[in-house]
């Protein structure tokens, strides 16, 4: 039975990740391709000016993937292939140092570099709660992976998804359905609440590259919410997509690509993960303006074996490419609609 879904003009950077022979694995659903590889790839982060994706695979066995979107083979990068690490004393001076055990990974960052190397910030889960950082240098014939600190979350805070800001910090989120907030980390200073940030369900998070604007995705409202950072009064705007956004991400013209999943309400989802009962549960991706906040919805993919719960896209070439969780082991590829 062929799989309906919705696209639009864009196209959303992505990847999965897995050795070179699992790909011919992933038959194709109709128009709909796929990469194989890691379990659960919760979230994807495109390389800049390279042909490479991050993948954060959320299962027992995951860690980073490093995805050649050229022919769509993956190899695990971190904890199992890394160089030394190398600590940043001075920047992230907090920080206990390298720990690989019970790495846990999920929401991505990334901030360009100049010639080819570049920042990754990884929220991690397990035997640290903290935002892991990392060096990406991909002018090799493969991207290297170093460690160079980390941030250990406030006490209680739960992390989600982590975007950059200038000046070398970064902005995380603190999920709870029922209500979280954002907290700002800056070298030298630490972490701070961001003011007017508590809503139902802060999970994904972007930043404007001047740091004057946030774009989080709202799980709880089912929208993506703009707010101002560092000016008063504060601002904040709104737009409804209709469905649980879990993570947002810039596309190359600007756009931001809000992904993530809807059900009959937020039990229908959890019981989706939880017990695999996804009747009725689909999979969502929206791009919106920044700017004025218009949406136009570009994917609409029923669950199923190939792709459970959706929680991630971003633009790959024409293709948008979308992640999941809920036990799922390859990441879709939607032809995307010329603009």
């Amino acid at each position: 039975m062929k799989r309906t879904f919705l696209m639009s003009t864009a196209a959303v950077v992505c990847l999965l990740a897995l050795p070179a022979a699992a790909a011919a694995q992933c038959d194709p659903d109709g128009d709909v391709q796929f990469v194989c590889g890691p379990g659960n790839p919760e979230d994807l982060a495109a390389v800049p000016e390279s042909p490479w994706v991050i993948v954060s695979a959320m299962a027992a066995d995951g860690g980073l993937y490093a995805t050649d979107a050229r022919d769509h083979t993956s190899r695990p990068v971190y904890p199992l292939e890394t160089s030394a690490p190398r600590h940043d004393t001075a920047t992230y001076a907090s920080c206990p140092g390298p720990d690989t055990s019970g790495f846990q990974p999920h929401g991505l960052g990334l901030r360009p570099g100049a010639d080819g190397v570049h920042t990754l910030y990884v929220v991690r889960h397990g035997d640290r709660e903290a935002i892991e950082v990392f060096e990406v240098d991909t002018r090799g014939d493969s991207p290297a992976f170093t460690w160079v600190g980390c941030a250990v979350a406030p006490e209680g805070v739960r992390l989600n998804s982590v975007a950059a800001l200038p000046g070398g910090a970064f902005v995380a989120t603190h999920f709870r359905p029922d209500g979280g907030e954002l907290w700002e980390w800056q070298p030298g200073a630490g972490w701070s609440q961001v003011p007017g940030s508590a809503m139902a369900g802060p999970n994904g998070i972007e930043a404007s590259a001047d740091g004057r604007w946030l774009y989080i995705g709202g799980w709880g409202t089912q929208s993506l919410v703009r707010l101002s950072r560092g000016q008063t009064p504060i601002e904040t705007d709104s737009v409804g997509v209709g469905f649980h956004i879990d993570n947002v991400h810039f596309a190359p013209d600007g756009s931001l690509l809000a992904a993530g999943h809807a059900g009959s309400g937020p039990d229908s989802i959890f019981a989706c993960i939880r017990q695999g009962e996804c009747d009725g549960i689909t999979s969502r991706a929206a791009r919106v303006d920044p700017d004025s906040l218009a949406a136009e919805e570009v994917v609409h993919y029923p669950s199923n074996d190939l792709l459970i719960v959706g929680t991630a896209a971003i633009e790959v070439d024409d293709e948008i490419w979308v992640g999941g969780i809920g036990g799922g082991d390859r990441i879709a590829r939607f032809p995307a609609s010329p603009r």
